[in-house]
């Protein structure tokens, strides 16, 4: 059916184009957070600069840094439970989610440098 072939076409390429992930301005700052916190020996505490989140059910990340040698940012992340940690933006970058093929997404209305991670668990918990 030719409709069908219409629709099937725009999905098609739909889900081909990625977004993307840090834009310039997001990725400087979480650089300047990662070189401020290296400075400081870990002393330093950074409010979420980015919300990454699955388009296609659970995952969320929150970043707050970013170690530019190797691409591996620092933050929170909800995929079954809340955790802090390193992660590794290659890989999110690539990550292709079922059952679409969708790739992960940058939440444009959140607002960055206002919530702490903490305020960050609470959101996705739902507190």
């Amino acid at each position: 059916d030719r409709t069908n072939a219409i629709l099937y076409r725009w999905d098609k390429r739909s889900v081909m184009k990625k977004m993307l992930l840090l834009t310039k301005e997001i990725k400087e700052r979480l650089i300047k957070n990662f070189k401020e916190n290296e400075a400081s020996h870990g002393e330093k505490s950074f409010k979420a600069v980015v919300k990454l989140f699955n388009p296609s059910g659970r995952g969320f990340w929150f970043l707050t840094e970013l170690n530019p040698e190797n691409n591996i940012a620092f933050g929170g992340a909800k995929l079954s439970d809340w955790d802090l940690g390193g992660i590794s933006m290659n890989e999110l970058e690539n990550l292709k989610v079922p059952p679409f093929g969708l790739h992960i997404e940058r939440d444009k209305s959140f607002e960055s440098n206002k919530h702490t991670l903490a305020e960050c668990e609470k959101l996705v918990e739902g507190r």
